[in-house]
C-alpha cells in the first residue's frame, strides 16, 4: 500500500508544469542580488560616477570657483597637458619614485615572511604577525605626521641619534631628509615600506603556506643549500604573488598624493611636486584653478598608468 502511494505521489510531482529556465534564472536572481545592492551602489557612486564627471570636465574650461558655466573646448585641454613640461617633470619624479618604492616593497616583505615562517614556536609565531600589521591598522595622515617628526632636523630622533648620540655628522652636515631632493624619495620610500611591511608580509606568507614541505624535504635530501632552494623553489612557487603586488603597487606609487603634499606641500621647485600634486594644485590651489584642465591632467596620467599595467599583465602572464 505505501508503495502504491509513494509512486502516485512521485507521478503526482512528475506531473506538475516545469518552469521556464528564464523563469527560474530571474526568480534565482531576485533571491541573490539583492544582498549585492550596497556594494553596487558604493562603487557606482564612489567609483564610476567620479570618473564620468571627471571624463565630463576634461573637454570644458570649467573653473572651480567660477559662476560662468563651463564650455565645451574639444581636446584643447589634453593637447595643452601633451606639451606640459611640469606635467612631464612631474611624471619622471613619480617614476622616480617608483622605481625606488617597488623593488622595497616587493623583497623586504618576501624577506620577512621567509624568516617568519621559519619560526616553529607558535605564539612567537602569531606575536610577530600581530606586531607587523600594527602599522597597517593606523591611518595615513598620522603615519605621514610621524614620520614628519622622526625626520624634523631639529627634534627628530633621526638626526637626533646621527648628531648627538653617534657623531656621524655635525648640525650643518645633517642629512636634510624631506628637503635633500637626493634623499626625499628614499624617506618617503622607507616609510611606506614601513607602514605596509605587515599587509605584504601576509600575502607572501599565505604563498609559503601553500608550498609543500615535501619539495624541501625532498631537496634537502638530494644536497641542496638553503640559497638553491629558495631560488628553485620558493621564488618560482611565490611568483605569481610577486607579479601581482609589482602591477598592484606600481599603480599606487605612481599616484601617490598624499604624502607628497604633507612633506613637500605646493612648491613646485620640491621633487614631491609630481604629476598628482600638480593636477590637484591646478584644480584647488590659489589662482584661476582649472578644474577642466585639472580633469585632463588626471585622464593623461592615468591612461599612461593604465598601458604600463597591460603591459605588465601581458609580460608577467607570457612568463608564468
Amino acid at each position: 500500500m505505501a508503495t502504491v502511494q509513494a509512486t502516485a505521489t512521485r507521478a503526482t510531482l512528475d506531473a506538475r508544469p516545469t518552469r521556464p529556465a528564464w523563469v527560474r534564472s530571474l526568480w534565482s536572481f531576485a533571491r541573490t542580488y539583492p544582498y549585492l545592492l550596497p556594494a553596487i551602489v558604493f562603487f557606482v557612486g564612489w567609483q564610476v560616477l567620479p570618473i564620468v564627471s571627471a571624463a565630463r570636465l576634461s573637454f570644458t574650461d570649467d573653473r572651480f570657483l567660477d559662476q560662468l558655466s563651463a564650455n565645451f573646448i574639444g581636446l584643447d585641454n589634453y593637447r595643452r597637458v601633451i606639451r606640459d613640461e611640469l606635467f612631464w617633470r612631474g611624471v619622471l619624479r613619480a617614476f622616480t619614485f617608483t622605481c625606488i618604492f617597488v623593488p622595497g616593497m616587493i623583497l623586504i616583505p618576501m624577506l620577512i615572511a621567509v624568516l617568519l615562517d621559519r619560526v616553529e614556536n607558535g605564539f612567537l609565531s602569531t606575536f610577530y604577525r600581530i606586531v607587523l600589521l600594527i602599522p597597517s591598522m593606523i591611518p595615513a595622515p598620522l603615519i605621514i605626521i610621524l614620520w614628519v617628526w622622526l625626520y624634523n632636523n631639529y627634534i627628530g630622533p633621526i638626526n637626533f641619534i646621527l648628531v648627538d648620540v653617534l657623531g656621524i655628522y655635525d648640525i650643518r652636515s645633517q642629512p636634510q631628509w624631506l628637503v635633500d631632493p637626493k634623499l626625499t624619495f628614499l624617506s618617503i620610500a622607507v616609510m611606506e615600506w614601513w607602514w605596509g611591511l605587515g599587509y605584504h608580509t601576509m600575502f607572501f606568507l599565505a604563498g609559503l603556506a601553500a608550498i609543500p614541505k615535501d619539495l624541501f624535504a625532498a631537496a634537502r635530501i638530494d644536497g641542496a643549500s638553503e640559497w638553491r632552494m629558495f631560488w628553485s623553489i620558493t621564488w618560482f612557487r611565490l611568483l605569481p604573488i610577486i607579479l601581482v603586488l609589482m602591477v598592484v603597487r606600481f599603480g599606487s606609487a605612481m599616484a601617490v598624493i598624499d604624502e607628497y603634499i604633507i612633506a613637500g606641500g605646493f612648491d613646485r621647485s620640491r621633487s614631491t611636486y609630481t604629476w598628482t600634486v600638480y593636477m590637484y594644485d591646478t584644480a584647488f590651489g590659489g589662482g584661476d584653478q582649472f578644474r577642466g584642465y585639472a580633469a585632463a591632467i588626471g585622464w593623461v596620467g592615468a591612461l599612461m598608468m593604465l598601458i604600463v599595467v597591460c603591459f605588465m599583465f601581458w609580460l608577467f602572464r607570457s612568463r608564468d
